[in-house]
């Protein structure tokens, strides 16, 4: 569990980072830059779907070359790189910039940095030690937006230097992950490989698939922090609402890797996604700020029953030589939905109002329980 924890520290600090600059960047756009919804929708959902396709890329070269620790390190300097990019931005087209180079770090970390986390475990943990990297990872966007909370709240108005000061444990993180040990069963590994959809998994391809239609209803989570904040909160509590869902996603995610060890993967998503599509409608009929709170804290639980614990359930059933590849193509399905998910969001805000893209995405959610269901009904793959 040594990489585990390292790899925790590492996602700890950069989300730091990260979080940091998260929250405050719809409401730096649409009140410093101007930006529409429509406009923060296409931001995002092109630099998710952009940075998407570098996922299954950089999950097959994994694979096939072995060194998942070398693009992991490259894919956290890019993140490095586009806060820097950020201080610079002085238009909604310098900051859709920064984004993409932030997002292509994530790309082509995110794989082979996953990979090398199911190398270093076995099927009996696995879900436990992908969840003990969720929380950590989240616990990092806690202390990131509580140190975004305390700058905004001293009076440090001004977002650039906020995006300044983020840089800081995101260049911490490259150091930390230099030592980062190679699992042994990487040097076991072919490097002749061959990869072709036909010969995947019925299971496996079809649950890709579902991830795939599930992610078209699931925008970019900058429109809840949105909506919040067209419901009249101050900058301050929207990122405390945000905190608020931060900390149920940290405290959650072990627990519920753990879970989905003891009672299987499957049980553990059908309820995911199930309050997914609780919590939108709810996003889509609350009318009163008070009721924010719960909404975001429940919002966390999904997020926690669902992350990590897809990624373990995706490790169960690739192939060991492709789990790179199969990680990073699920990884690239579900960010370039995002591209169309955020633009029909952002339309369908401007056009029906605040509510209609959050009754499209608990649509979305029931649909993907539905199809969870169906995919796994004879019980045999996602149980324990």
């Amino acid at each position: 569990m040594f990489n585990v924890m390292l790899f925790g520290i590492v996602s700890l600090l950069t989300d730091i980072s990260s979080e940091m600059v998260y929250p405050l960047l719809p409401i730096f756009l649409s009140t410093a830059l101007g930006a529409s919804p429509a406009i923060i929708g296409i931001i995002e959902g092109i630099a998710e779907s952009l940075a998407s396709l570098l996922k299954v890329f950089s999950g097959y070269l994994a694979d096939k070359t072995q060194k998942k620790k070398e693009l992991t390190i490259t894919g956290y300097s890019g993140s490095l790189l586009g806060k820097l990019i950020l201080v610079l931005a002085g238009s909604w087209g310098g900051v859709l910039f920064s984004r993409i180079i932030d997002r292509f770090g994530k790309g082509i970390r995110t794989a082979p940095r996953d990979a090398l986390i199911a190398d270093s475990t076995q099927k009996s943990t696995r879900g436990h030690a992908f969840g003990l990297h969720r929380a950590m990872d989240t616990m990092g966007a806690v202390i990131g937006v509580i140190i975004a909370y305390i700058l905004i709240r001293g009076n440090i108005t001004d977002f650039k230097r906020i995006f300044w000061f983020s840089t800081i444990p995101a260049l911490l993180g490259i150091i930390a992950l230099l030592f980062v040990k190679r699992p042994s069963r990487d040097k076991s590994v072919k490097k002749e490989f061959s990869f072709a959809w036909s010969k995947l998994d019925t299971k496996l391809k079809q649950f890709l698939v579902l991830a795939f239609i599930f992610a078209l209803g699931n925008s970019s989570n900058q429109f809840l922090l949105l909506r919040a904040s067209k419901l009249g909160l101050s900058t301050p509590n929207v990122l405390l609402l945000y905190l608020a869902f931060n900390i149920s996603y940290a405290l959650v995610s072990l627990p519920a890797g753990k879970l989905s060890d003891l009672i299987g993967r499957k049980r553990v998503l059908v309820t995911g996604y199930f309050i997914y599509a609780a919590v939108y409608f709810g996003f889509a009929r609350v009318t009163h700020t008070s009721s924010l709170w719960l909404l975001f804290i429940v919002y966390g639980l999904y997020s926690a029953f669902t992350d990590g614990v897809e990624k373990a359930l995706l490790s169960d059933i690739a192939p060991s030589a492709l789990r790179g590849t199969v990680i990073g193509m699920h990884a690239a399905l579900v960010g370039v939905a995002l591209l169309p998910a955020s633009f029909i969001a952002g339309i369908l805000w401007d056009k029906f109002g605040a509510q209609a893209p959050f009754y499209f995405g608990a649509g979305m959610g029931l649909l993907a329980v539905i199809g969870l269901l169906f995919i796994f009904k004879d019980k045999k793959t996602g149980s324990k």
